[in-house]
């Protein structure tokens, strides 16, 4: 099987924006790149199947002109995918902008709070390895 390179061009481009949008604080951009994931990954089952062929039905086609129906099996369970996560998002962007005014996720501040800690205890074990140090130097 041969690659079309336009076709992994689109599909590199579809992923590098897909996940670009993903990154974003805004929900209506991560809601965005799901959806452009979503079509990527449909666009890469669809090229993973090959080239179309027949109905793979016994007795209609040999084998080899039958189209291979597991791909396109996956591409149909990605849609459903794809639209039952664009759904809740939306439902979470919908929620966010009613009770925030606007669709911007916001720092938590436990987060803040644990890096905060995380980073005062490497400086106390900074200054206690510097201190060790001087004591074994005078010593």
């Amino acid at each position: 099987m041969t690659v079309n390179l336009t076709m992994a061009v689109v599909l590199a481009v579809l992923y590098s924006v897909g996940f670009y949008l993903l990154m974003q604080r805004s929900l209506m951009r991560v809601l965005i790149g799901i959806v452009v994931l979503g079509h990527a990954s449909n666009l890469l089952l669809q090229l993973a199947g090959g080239p179309p062929g027949r109905a793979p039905m016994l007795g209609s086609a040999s084998p080899e002109q039958m189209a291979d129906p597991l791909p396109q099996a996956m591409a149909l369970t990605a849609i459903v995918i794809t639209f039952a996560l664009t759904t809740f998002l939306l439902a979470l962007a919908y929620r966010s902008w009613s009770l925030l005014g606007h669709d911007e996720v916001r720092d938590d501040v436990e987060d803040r709070r644990i890096q905060r800690l995380e980073r005062q205890l490497a400086e106390s074990e900074e200054d206690a390895a510097e201190e060790q140090l001087e004591k074994e130097a005078t010593e």
